[in-house]
């Protein structure tokens, strides 16, 4: 089933006679459709960008791809589709409910990390979201983020076998660079947490009781 999908991508690519830049009038749609059905990986697109448009532009055009499809996706899924999405999905939601529970907690961090580490599907990171609900500011950063993240990571991995023999280690070096400020500013906000969860429990403990004995 997903070689006969990827062959209809590789015919439609072929057929529709685009080119350059102008290739995202058609994969943006694509990674709209692959957002909210699942049908085909996002590695997909991210190939056929890079085949066109090179390393550079071609992991540009995949950020801004999955960035718009994951927008698009998750109104649509809030506003439009939640009934119905929630329904189909429900048995597969079971499976990922740590996941749930720590995206309640910490939000769009948790949307960077699931983007990031492909341990679910993009519909369902989205649907996730919008139930959770992470609110659609943190999403749009942590989307942008957590698709740069995600398709730097594979983009250097397809271009060592699309162009054997590129020097990728400037791409690498940034990379875990990116990696190494995400995990310092997601433990400081660790840190904030527990600090003001354990103000709180002090200030509760100091808090005089309005009770008397009898």
């Amino acid at each position: 089933m997903l070689d006969r999908m990827n062959g209809w991508i590789d015919a439609l690519v072929a057929a529709s006679g685009l080119d350059g830049p102008a290739i995202l009038l058609l994969t943006i749609p694509l990674a709209v459709l692959q957002g909210l059905f699942g049908l085909f990986p996002f590695a997909t697109i991210i190939l056929i960008h890079i085949s066109i448009l090179g390393i550079a532009g071609g992991l540009l055009a995949s950020w801004l791809a999955g960035t718009v499809a994951a927008l698009v996706v998750y109104l649509l899924f809030r506003y439009f589709f939640y009934g119905k999405v929630q329904r189909r999905f429900q048995a597969r939601l079971a499976r990922y409910e740590r996941y749930q529970a720590s995206l309640d907690e910490y939000g769009g961090w948790m949307v960077i990390l699931l983007r990031t580490i492909p341990v679910m599907p993009n519909n369902l990171i989205s649907f996730m979201s919008a139930v959770a609900p992470v609110k659609f500011m943190p999403y749009l950063w942590s989307s942008v983020i957590g698709n740069l993240s995600h398709i730097w990571m594979f983009g250097l991995i397809s271009s060592s076998l699309i162009f054997p023999g590129h020097d990728l280690r400037l791409l690498i070096f940034a990379y875990l660079a990116f990696l190494l400020v995400l995990t310092i500013a997601f433990a400081g906000v660790r840190a904030r947490k527990a600090f003001r969860k354990r103000k709180m429990l002090r200030m509760s403990d100091e808090k005089p009781s309005t009770t008397f004995p009898l």
